[in-house]
This record gives structure tokens, sequence and C-alpha cells, in this order.
């Protein structure tokens, strides 16, 4: 149980830890917003393979595969449902002054914040389910480490709008360590199903993998495309990935 709890609070710190670095940094250059998201993207997508979805195959035989291609898909169905009832995030950062500033409604924050608070739940229910053993005596730290790593710049992009709109900095911190236990939340939601039954993981396993890679193509590749940076930005994401793999073959 304390693995569960270490990354439960490693996810909640890295989304505090990016929102005390929001505070601190206002302004970021978009080659560096850019490069960064494309690293953390890179780490996803190698986290969302090797920790999810290949333990998910090798978990299962013949024609049990289909069991987790459904799961992969399904997670990712899963996020697209919420895309309709949630903004995308290049939309409505609110970071691009030129773009957004004289167009930042109290309304579009909110509709921000929620869209990042839903997806901390399946965020953190994929690192829950790679909590459970399986089948190689240990739990998989790679899709807690590579969500982590995408929760910094996540938590310092919902500062800034919440400031913009006229928000507090205590109110606003409060905001955002509330989307932080949702992650907590989430963990030990994923971490309770995949222990609930066996049969069940590989299908978690593959649900968490699909919802990782539905948020990685559909939100954070895109907005590192948005500014011009996108070689700069691929490279990052190619580090990103090799870094993963290195960290996992050292571990």
């Amino acid at each position: 149980m304390s693995i569960v709890w270490i990354s439960a609070a490693g996810l909640c710190g890295a989304t505090l830890i990016g929102s005390l670095l929001g505070f601190l940094i206002k302004e970021l250059p978009h080659m560096w917003k850019d490069a960064t998201l494309g690293y953390c993207a890179g780490v996803m997508l190698a986290a969302a393979t090797l920790g999810l979805i290949v333990p998910a195959f090798e978990m299962v035989e013949g024609w049990s595969n289909w069991i987790v291609v459904v799961g992969v898909m399904s997670g990712a169905l899963f996020l697209n449902v919420l895309d309709y009832v949630t903004p995308h995030l290049h939309q409505i950062t609110g970071l691009d002054p030129e773009t957004h500033a004289n167009n930042s409604t109290i309304n579009h924050i909110l509709l921000f914040v929620m869209a990042i608070a839903i997806h901390k739940l399946p965020e953190g229910m994929a690192a829950g389910v790679s909590m459970n053993d399986m089948g190689t005596g240990e739990a998989s730290w790679s899709v807690t480490f590579g969500i982590a790593l995408q929760n910094v710049p996540e938590g310092m992009v919902v500062i800034a709008p919440l400031l913009l709109a006229g928000v507090t900095k205590m109110r606003t911190f409060l905001i955002s360590l509330a989307i932080g236990l949702l992650e907590i939340v989430g963990v030990w939601l994923g971490y309770a199903l995949g222990a609930a039954s066996e049969a069940f993981l590989p299908v978690m396993l593959g649900f968490a993998g699909g919802a990782m890679l539905y948020v990685t193509s559909d939100e954070m590749i895109p907005e590192t495309h948005a500014h011009g940076y996108q070689k700069q930005a691929t490279y990052a994401l190619v580090l990103g990935f090799v870094t993963l793999i290195l960290l996992e073959k050292i571990i």
C-alpha cells in the first residue's frame, strides 16, 4: 500500500510544484514551452506503451489479445467523450497575450480549470493501475514518472489564466491543490479496480494506456506545433521517449 501512496503523493506534488513555478514564471518563451511540452509528450508516449499497453498484452494470449485492444480503444473513446464537454487546452490557455488576453472571460477560465480537473482522474487511474503486480513481481513506476513529469507544465498553465481573471493568489493555489487531490483519488480508484480481479487488470491497463495516448496525440502534440517551433518540439519528444526507455532499463 505504501507504493500507492508514494505514487499518489508524487502526482499531486508534481502538480503543486508546477503551480508554484507558475507563480514565479509569469512568461516563458513559446519555444521553451513547446520544447518542454514535447519532451513530456515523449515521456507520456513511452509510459503508455512500455508501462501499460505492452504489459497488458504480455498478460494475455491468443484471442484474449482483443480484450486489451478493446481496453485501449475504450480509454481513447472515454477521453473523446470528455472532450465534448470540456474545451481543448490550446484554445483557452490565455498564455498568448496577442490572441487571448483580451478575450479571456471568467466562463472560459472555469471551463479550462474543469478540463484540467477532469483529465486528472483518468491520469491518476492510469498510475494506480500500474501499481498492481503485473506478473513481474514489482510495480511499474514508468507511468507514474511520465504523468508526474507532465503535471509540472500542466500545473503551470492553470495559474496564469486564473490570475488574469482576477482570482486571488491564495484561492488560485487552493484550486490547484484541489486539482492535485483529484489525482490522488484517481490513483486509489485505479489501484482498487486493478486489484479487484486479475482477469480485469489487462483491460484496465489497456484503458489507461489508451487514455494517455489520446491526451498525448489530441492535446499535447498539437499544442507544441501551433507556434512555429515544431522541429524543436519533435526533437524534444524523441528525447523524452528515449529518456523513459533508459529509465526503464536502469530501474
